[in-house]
């Protein structure tokens, strides 16, 4: 599935009826946080650090955002979506003389290190035409000065009741906005003072500024407005969700913790939680999570913080980016149904984990939902256990497996992005029929793979034929019952699909597996 964001519209291409499931996509995962530069709100898909740091700049002292993706690409992850978020930044300003007033254009990428510039030219126009002009806008990497994006808008014109309003026109551009006060007169052209014949570019008259540090609402945003954790509504479908630490020596705040793991479980995905500043010891850990009643499912949590090496101060860090990473990497290599303490799992060398944890104080952060890292072979780190922050939750025991609860995330956005075609068909016996083969070899390809503790499980679908007058939209229901590798328990529940969305269910009233072949 891909899809196309333009100005809050987003169109989405579904996946193709009747085609085959497949088994391992790759593992997507979602960072939210502060940046140099970039669009703001906007998920942008990055396969590498380097790629990263060309859309949102260098590492900054003031954000963990950067360190983060370095280590998720380090670490083997793949597809990363960036979303930035800002508190009162502000974007460059440039301004172009238009006889005695300005057309005034403002970045639409606020920060400091964004560079844009502009040109106005008069080619192709009659000499007699005071109000037409062309414009030339320019985006520019600070470090390089190359030239990374170029808008040019032809035969432009500065009065507001006009056909092509050079406002109007600059509503389409990822670069700048035109702000009030509107010029009164045509802008004037830009020439080179050495060159007069050739055209110059007007730099900003105005930088802009990196805002001050974020807050809550800043990270969780607007859900009408599709900011911060809600521009993920613009992108299908993500596994993994990280907030970065929102500053140097602060914590994710706690309303933005609870925001998260909320749209997480409304999105069927996990979210990586880190160790706090002052977590010191596995005892203040485990009080800390207590007191903070952290018992979800939904939530990686992970113990001790880590240092690098080569960092003079060894000031713990936070690692949730690397985390990510190695979940990527997991899935491709292994699968989500194995645990992480697998060959070729571990953290860099680089990475140390903070202090040794013995085995008993490993047992007592376990049960209380914290993955421990420890000193592994070779000399790197690794995560040595893998459990959700809802073990020791009753209502959550299933799911108190990391590997279990993941496979269930994993098959559950799979058949919903898979079978979302099937609303737009006719409500049939032959269209159940359809979706049920086609979830059937999605399922076995998992148990070839030896996501299930054996071959059985079922598939059966409802397409609409018990509609009831009152339920117009009823859709399509897909049941599925399998029991995850290293469950003691089988796994059921349903997905019902409609125009509107899908909707999960667990479900108690499951055919027994006993009658599966």
């Amino acid at each position: 599935m891909s899809d196309v964001v333009d100005r809050g519209i987003t169109v989405t291409e579904m996946s193709p009826m009747d085609q085959p499931i497949d088994v391992s996509p790759e593992t997507t995962a979602v960072f939210v946080g502060r940046a140099l530069r970039g669009p703001l709100n906007e998920p942008l898909l990055v396969h590498s650090y380097g790629e990263y740091r060309r859309r949102f700049g260098d590492c900054w002292t003031r954000s963990s955002l950067g360190p983060a993706a370095k280590q998720f690409f380090e670490h083997g992850g793949k597809d990363l979506y960036i979303v930035r978020v800002a508190n009162n930044a502000r974007g460059a300003m440039i301004c172009l003389p238009a006889s005695g007033s300005a057309l005034v254009l403002r970045a639409l990428e606020p920060g400091s290190t964004e560079s844009i510039r502009a040109a106005i030219d008069y080619d192709g126009i009659d000499a007699d035409n005071d109000e037409i002009f062309n414009l030339t806008l320019q985006r520019v990497d600070p470090a390089t000065g190359l030239v990374t994006d170029q808008e040019l808008y032809r035969r432009a014109n500065y009065r507001e009741d006009a056909k092509n309003f050079i406002a109007d026109l600059l509503l389409t551009s990822t670069i700048a906005v035109v702000e009030s006060p509107l010029p009164m007169h045509r802008p004037e052209a830009t020439v080179s003072v050495n060159t007069p014949f050739n055209s110059a570019y007007v730099q900003h008259a105005q930088q802009g500024s990196d805002g001050q540090e974020l807050s809550d609402y800043d990270l969780i945003g607007s859900r009408s407005g599709e900011t911060g954790l809600f521009a993920l509504q613009q992108i299908p479908r993500f596994d993994l969700l990280y907030l970065p630490p929102p500053g140097k020596g602060r914590d994710l705040g706690p309303a933005s913790l609870l925001a998260a793991e909320l749209y997480c479980r409304e999105r069927s995905a996990m979210l990586i939680v880190d160790p706090g500043v002052d977590w010191l010891t596995p005892a203040t850990a485990v009080a800390a999570v207590r007191d903070a009643g952290l018992a979800s499912p939904s939530m990686i949590g992970y113990f001790p913080r880590m240092y690098e090496r080569s960092d003079s101060e060894r000031a713990p860090r936070a690692v949730g980016g690397a985390l990510a990473g190695l979940l990527c990497k997991l899935d491709r290599t292994y699968g989500p149904w194995h645990e992480l303490d697998q060959q070729g799992m571990g953290f860099t060398r680089d990475l140390v984990a903070a202090f040794d944890i013995d085995d008993g104080d490993a047992n007592i952060l376990s049960r209380k939902g914290l993955n421990v890292i420890a000193k592994g072979s070779a000399g790197r780190a690794r995560v040595q256990t893998s459990v959700t922050m809802g073990r020791g939750s009753e209502s959550h025991r299933k799911f108190a497996s990391l590997p279990v609860r993941r496979l269930c995330l994993k098959v559950i956005s799979t058949i919903d992005h898979a079978t979302r075609w099937a609303i737009f068909e006719p409500d049939d016996a032959r269209l159940a029929d359809r979706i049920c083969a086609q979830v059937t070899a999605y399922l076995a390809s998992l148990s070839n793979l030896g996501a299930f503790e054996d071959d059985r499980f079922v598939v059966d679908c409802d397409a609409g034929l018990s509609k009831r007058v009152d339920g117009v939209e009823h859709g399509v229901t897909i049941l599925v019952v399998f029991r995850p590798l290293g469950c003691a328990e089988t796994i059921s529940f349903t997905l019902h699909q409609t125009a509107a969305g899908c909707r999960v269910a667990t479900t108690a009233f499951a055919p027994a597996m006993e009658d599966c072949a």
